[in-house]
């Protein structure tokens, strides 16, 4: 079966369906191709961290009714380091603030928006191969219900995340790899307990690096540094309490642990995100470690950009924005790749203590309890450069 549309959107997470939604707004259509069922990708457990930026956008999409009612607005972090802690206040140093909200509600809002709004989403659908890039009709072939469709449009969002089609479908020629594996893991949960602490800590200890964080007042998410090689078998939800009690220096509520899983720390972008009329964002073309809480709001950030040069063709036949969408997505991937990084080895054990290296990384933290200018620089970049920054 043959299918058209203006814009062929492949993945159905945060990046493809705002790309639509921005889209719709401007009166062009799309159609969204997701190779999972709607249940599974709205039970995908993933950020729970929005920047100001991010709220502020969804606010312009009329989608965040919900995510102001059950949202937690959070106005600092704490950064400690062996029991001596630090806040970061965000809006004494940025005046803004970020929210907590799980991005599978974001996505659960999203794609009720689409289905409210007529936005064809087409769960299940494998994205099998895209050509005719460099016409001005490219194709999206994609399998449903093992049958044979195929989707004709003028674009193509490549939102379909770090293991999916679209960056397969680059010239391997045609860009540069960047990436980074850390030698360590987190090992996370999420735990029906009400969290006794107002703010996300980030905690270093001689032990490791452990965070205390949120989904909402019923439900914490916290999470311990492990070895690459540990596997989550081996540590009973006990010893996980125990061991994140230790770390964070506080009794924590404790409740029934109804997700833990292990995930592998590493950065990875690449320095071309486009090709003919292929477009990638989010996932799709950079990864980066989650320290800073920027995996989501990085994405959407990619989408405005694309939004943007879309509609400035069809409202003007004009292709410079698009043409130049790599080179204004890299300005700010690389910042927050920076800040990604610098929290990652700020708050993470790397070498035994008393090294050289452990006494780096402690004078940077005392460093941050004397300057109000470090302590900005930190906010203003975990609050989210505004989208202006890198026009």
């Amino acid at each position: 079966m043959n299918h058209n549309t203006q814009v062929g959107i492949i993945g159905a997470g945060p990046a493809g369906l705002t790309l639509a939604l921005l889209l719709q707004k401007a009166g062009i259509s799309s159609i969204i191709l997701e190779n999972k069922s709607r249940e599974y990708v709205e039970s995908r457990v993933r950020a729970g961290l929005l920047e100001h930026n991010t709220v502020s956008l969804f606010d312009s999409l009329r989608v965040s009714e919900r995510l102001h009612k059950e949202g937690l607005i959070h106005l600092g972090c704490f950064i400690s380091h062996n029991g001596k802690s630090q806040r970061i206040d965000f809006a004494k140093l940025t005046q803004k603030e970020v929210t907590i909200y799980g991005q599978q509600e974001v996505v659960k809002d999203l794609i009720s928006a689409c289905y409210e709004r007529n936005i064809g989403i087409i769960f299940e659908a494998d994205a099998t191969q895209i050509t005719d890039l460099e016409t001005e009709k490219p194709i999206i072939y994609f399998t449903k219900n093992n049958e044979n469709h195929s989707l004709e449009c003028d674009f193509v969002g490549g939102c379909d995340g770090f293991h999916g089609l679209s960056r397969k479908t680059l010239p391997k020629e045609s860009y540069q790899e960047y990436k980074i594996e850390y030698p360590f893991s987190w090992l996370g949960i999420l735990a029906y307990a009400k969290p006794n602490y107002e703010e996300l800590i980030y905690a270093y200890h001689s032990e490791g690096f452990a965070l205390a964080s949120m989904r909402s007042e019923k439900v914490c998410r916290l999470y311990l540094q492990v070895n690459n090689d540990d596997k989550i078998e081996n540590l009973s939800d006990e010893q996980i309490w125990d061991e994140l009690e230790n770390r964070l220096g506080f009794a924590l509520n404790r409740g029934e642990i109804f997700e833990k899983g292990i995930t592998p720390m590493r950065s990875f972008m690449i320095d071309n995100m486009q090709f003919g009329r292929l477009f990638l964002a989010g996932d799709s073309a950079h990864i980066v470690p989650p320290t800073g809480a920027k995996g989501l709001n990085l994405a959407v950030a990619d989408i405005n950009n694309l939004a943007n040069g879309i509609i400035h063709f069809y409202q003007n036949n004009d292709e410079e924005l698009l043409k130049n969408y790599t080179q204004k997505c890299l300005a700010r991937v690389w910042r927050v790749q920076d800040f990604s990084n610098f929290m990652t080895y700020l708050c993470h054990k790397q070498s035994e203590e008393g090294t050289f290296e452990n006494q780096l990384q402690k004078s940077k933290f005392d460093y941050l309890t004397i300057s109000e200018a470090y302590q900005k620089t930190i906010a203003e970049n975990y609050v989210g450069l505004p989208y202006e920054t890198f026009a």
